[in-house]
């Protein structure tokens, strides 16, 4: 497995747990506001340094009774093929495991569900699924542009969608999220995503941070105020059990 990166230790990536994050280099998505381009860019992977597989599990070892689970990150852990053989080496060890994903690989995801390699998935929704514009007619077409405009890449939509169903159909524990950045999301935006998810159990708003983003432009975008974020929290808070904002 190559290994791009390791937190030691986090109170917040895995919720009521205490966690260590490790990061697994590459990724399917090149989401413009992205700001862990060193393990999504190729020119920059090559220089990235590497934990050695070994050094991550005797970390684990050492920590087995501080620690109670492991976050798998990224990058975007679903492109790894051997992320169940992974994986089932940190659950032999006693821990339980978070993943992180973009929803693009339902049947990764799906395998690892049925196979109680996870306890808890966490699916970022990069934009809503529907864009209506009106055509010379004036009827009413739908665009897959938003979502493609918000990954930076081609997307099979239907594999979100179904990543979707597959985590809220699972009896594991789950949130969905979407970071909120101006001029890829606007008020309407994310009250459609809550419409296209809902009913959930948690979801998630994520205040843009303009810190070394794979596309530099971004890095000059003031995000969100407080006030903003709190007004859109409110319109589509009744979609969900919980739905906070995460600054």
């Amino acid at each position: 497995m190559e290994i791009g990166g390791l937190q030691k230790l986090s109170l917040i990536d895995y919720p009521g747990k205490l966690a260590c994050v490790v990061f697994l280099i590459g990724c399917n998505f090149r989401c413009p506001y992205c700001y862990n381009s060193n393990l999504v860019l190729p020119e920059k992977i090559k220089k990235q340094a590497r934990i050695p597989e070994k050094e991550f599990f005797d970390f684990l070892k050492k920590r087995e009774k501080i620690l109670e689970g492991v976050v798998l990150g990224g990058g975007e852990p679903t492109t790894h093929n051997d992320l169940s053989d992974f994986i089932k080496k940190i659950k032999k060890l006693g821990y339980l495991v978070k993943l992180d994903t973009n929803g693009s690989n339902p049947e990764m995801l799906k395998k690892l569900i049925s196979k109680k390699l996870i306890d808890y998935a966490a699916m970022d929704v990069k934009q809503n699924q529907k864009s209506k514009t009106k055509n010379q007619n004036d009827n009413v077409k739908f665009k897959k542009n938003k979502y493609e405009k918000a990954v930076g890449v081609k997307v099979n939509l239907k594999n979100i969608q179904k990543s979707v169903k597959i985590i809220k159909d699972s009896k594991i524990d789950y949130e969905f999220r979407t970071t909120i950045v101006p001029g890829i999301h606007a008020k309407e935006d994310i009250i459609q995503i809550a419409k296209e998810i809902s009913p959930a159990k948690r979801y998630f708003l994520q205040n843009f941070k303009p810190k070394t983003t794979l596309d530099p432009k971004f890095e000059k975008i003031k995000p969100y105020s407080e006030e903003c974020l709190l007004e859109i929290q409110k319109a589509v808070a009744p979609f969900f059990e919980v739905c906070q904002i995460r600054i």
